[in-house]
């Protein structure tokens, strides 16, 4: 069945490659500005489209889905979209593609039509709203050679990334093998969910070359004192009533308490808008940043499936048994947040952060990011000006919600930060760099993590 579908699709591709040639040969590769008007090409409808892929991945998963998944889809959608931009511009080294449209093609259009093809590919139930908004974005590119030729190549661009996934590892029925004992997951409290989405696991990454290339070294030991610390912390700072949190501090643990893939959508449809960036700009800060953290979610649940280790709930009810003096067990015990339901080691929140941050501290070339991020959980945003300031609000924000181990946090962190630098160095970069780029890879991005950073509004 999978052969067939594939055959299908090589025939597809090659009568697009053919109608391409043909409408190029209409147009004529060397139109000029002064024949005919510019394709279209603005950045916004971009955005509209990320916009529009949250909603629909939502829609589908569940806006509390408590697991990365939507960062796959995330990662799938903008790594197509990038390629439909930037095979018609150039700029930038295409995704795993060499295909080149033509010059006079529309990247607007190219880039709503990827986006489209994708997302109705993955989730057909939502075809009635895709089909609407696909509609009315074509509607808003001027009828021309250029939008078909657009459209043609979008096509062309989103059935390549969608032959690229093929046979990758979704949904694949792996299981937690690893029988109760003293230090292993389990289902937590109150609802006692299965480890959620294992397949994640084993997912083909989008950069990486494996899932396990960046997994990170084993927790620290049940009977070490660095455990006993941060059973103690979390213990402390963590629960849901009597925490010796400050009000700031319970403010953070529940911003970053939702959605973060969300949250960081959000972040990077205003960044791109308000710096002004062309559509080809815009195009690669979303496939680079959703690509990092597709492949810190993957690396995130190889540590889990890998390790299994103890929520800190379970840790804390079953203190007694874990052979540590320095830990004491309190049956009744609860977090501010309810735990997902995956092993604690390495947090998906604080790897995914660092993978993004490192990928665009390469992006722009400095660990200023300027991200202004909302959460729908506070009704609040925040701003963060630097890198490691994120960093330190997630890692943070985790132990506080009573969810993570600092370990879990921190190396998540440093782990998503190795991710990012992969991703930035093996992918999206500039064709022709006007001046070597300089990496500020010497500049911590993540950190411990003692206190809040950002500025609430």
């Amino acid at each position: 069945m999978g052969t067939s579908r594939s055959s299908r699709r090589a025939v597809i591709g090659a009568v697009t490659s053919l109608l391409l040639l043909a409408i190029t040969a209409v147009a004529g590769p060397t139109a000029t500005a002064g024949s005919s008007p510019p394709p279209s090409a603005d950045p916004g409808a971009i955005r509209d489209w990320n916009a529009i892929a949250t909603d629909t991945i939502s829609t589908n998963l569940g806006a509390t889905h408590p697991s990365g998944q939507a960062a796959i889809w995330h990662g799938f959608v903008s790594t197509a979209v990038y390629n439909a931009v930037v095979g018609i511009q150039g700029h930038y080294a295409p995704y795993k593609w060499r295909a080149r449209g033509p010059s006079t093609a529309s990247p607007e259009a190219a880039a709503v039509t990827a986006a489209h093809r994708v997302l109705l590919t993955y989730f057909p139930a939502s075809r009635a709203p895709l089909d609407a908004a696909y509609t009315d974005s074509l509607a808003k590119i001027p009828d021309s050679s250029a939008k078909s030729q657009g459209v043609a190549f979008g096509k062309h661009a989103a059935d390549h990334l969608i032959d690229l996934r093929e046979g990758d590892g979704r949904f694949a029925p792996v299981e937690f093998t690893a029988a109760p004992a003293p230090g292993i997951w389990r289902p937590a409290p109150p609802a006692h969910l299965p480890f959620l989405d294992t397949w994640l696991a084993g997912l083909r990454p989008l950069t990486l070359t494996s899932p396990d290339q960046f997994r990170p070294g084993k927790p620290p030991a049940l009977s070490s004192a660095r455990y006993a610390r941060d059973v103690n912390e979390v213990k402390t700072m963590g629960a849901k009533t009597g925490s010796a949190r400050t009000a700031h501090q319970t403010e953070t643990a529940l911003f970053f308490g939702g959605n973060l893939v969300v949250q960081l959508q959000t972040a990077f449809r205003d960044h791109t808008a308000r710096h002004h960036f062309s559509i080809a700009e815009t195009a690669r800060m979303f496939a680079a940043a959703n690509a990092a953290a597709t492949d810190a979610v993957v690396t995130a649940w190889d540590a889990k499936l890998h390790y299994g280790l103890w929520r800190p709930i379970t840790a804390i009810h079953l203190a007694g048994t874990d052979g540590n003096p320095a830990t004491e067990a309190d049956p009744r015990w609860e977090p501010l947040l309810v735990t997902p339901p995956h092993p604690d080691y390495i947090s998906g929140h604080a790897a995914v952060a660092g993978a993004v941050t490192r990928t665009l501290t390469g992006i722009l070339g400095t660990t200023r990011l300027d991200l202004t991020i909302p959460s729908e959980v506070t009704g609040t945003t925040r701003h963060y000006e630097y890198a490691d300031q994120l960093n330190e609000d997630m890692i943070n924000a985790r132990v506080w919600a009573g969810i993570h181990f600092r370990t879990a946090d921190v190396n998540g962190c440093h782990t998503g930060s190795r991710v990012g630098a992969w991703t930035f160095t093996h992918y999206f970069q500039p064709l022709r760099p006007a001046r070597p780029q300089t990496s500020p890879s010497t500049q911590p991005t993540c950190r411990h993590g003692e206190q809040g950073s950002a500025t609430g509004t």
